[in-house]
């Protein structure tokens, strides 16, 4: 498991890319937020997906589109896995959602 200063670091890291990567979005369609250790994507639609970290268990959580994912940083690859194995990673996961809930997708 992540110490706790390296796994702050790696979810701050992380933070910032969620943010960079809605920078060209019109706000209208998909808009982020950052509050603490809580990102909210709003959508035109009222849907919400929501990252966060659970610093406890050392993971960054998303909920989305009627889905929960727990994702663990891989220091083999570098990247925020799917804890249950099924190889999906945080990024391509909240870009997926974004896309079917605003037909946009974030530039990670």
């Amino acid at each position: 498991m992540l110490d706790e200063a390296h796994y702050l670091r790696l979810a701050h890291a992380a933070f910032e890319k969620l943010v960079d990567g809605f920078e060209d979005l019109d706000a209208e369609l998909a808009d982020l937020d950052v509050a603490g250790d809580v990102v909210t994507i709003a959508f035109a639609s009222g849907k919400k997906c929501i990252v966060n970290t659970q610093r406890p268990v050392r993971q960054l959580w998303l909920a989305g589109g009627q889905r929960a994912w727990h994702f663990s940083y891989d220091e083999a690859s570098a990247r925020w896995l799917d804890d249950k194995g099924s190889g999906d990673e945080l990024f391509s996961t909240v870009a997926r959602i974004v896309h079917e809930a605003a037909g946009v997708t974030p530039a990670f």
